[in-house]
């Protein structure tokens, strides 16, 4: 007899479920990352109040969010900070050490535009890449108080996410 699965823990349908939507209309296994800061205090403001992520478990050197179902946690390490080298895609310099989310369209255009009227300095503006190719997207870089790069994108067409 084969083994039960588990129902998935978080759905489209249920974005209730972590106060935030998933982005893949499949379901998905949230991803857990661990990355740097050089303050705690920074971290909560930038992850928590700018980009929205609610805060899960914490102490005095790290703190969880939940970004967009994920679990992202931020850890105090200062000699670890900073933008590090970049590679040429698409004509821009992107940052290669990143992290970040697909949202749906209407989601990265809605964060694109709150993160320009906060005065967010992008490494990468917000724009389209790939145009008319495989993998067409909309894409944008910047960087979080510690130096970490996240880009935030979004496809017309989910389904052309690992297109050739």
């Amino acid at each position: 007899m084969p083994p039960t699965i588990p129902p998935p823990l978080f759905h489209q349908d249920h974005p209730a479920d972590m106060n935030s939507t998933t982005t893949n209309p499949a379901m998905m296994s949230p991803f857990h990352l661990a990355f740097p800061v050089h303050d705690i205090a920074l971290a909560r403001e930038f992850y928590g109040e700018l980009l929205g992520c609610p805060e899960g478990r914490s102490a005095a050197h790290w703190v969880d969010f939940n970004f967009h179902g994920h679990q992202i946690v931020a850890h105090v390490a200062p000699d670890e900070t900073g933008l590090a080298s970049r590679n040429a895609v698409d004509g821009h310099a992107v940052p290669v050490r990143h992290f970040g989310i697909v949202l749906p369209m209407l989601e990265w255009e809605a964060m694109a535009a709150r993160l320009k009227a906060k005065g967010i300095e992008f490494v990468i503006e917000p724009y389209v890449r790939f145009k008319g190719e495989a993998g067409e997207q909309a894409t944008m870089f910047f960087l979080d108080p510690s130096g970490n790069a996240l880009e935030i994108k979004a496809f017309a067409n989910i389904e052309m996410l690992f297109a050739k």
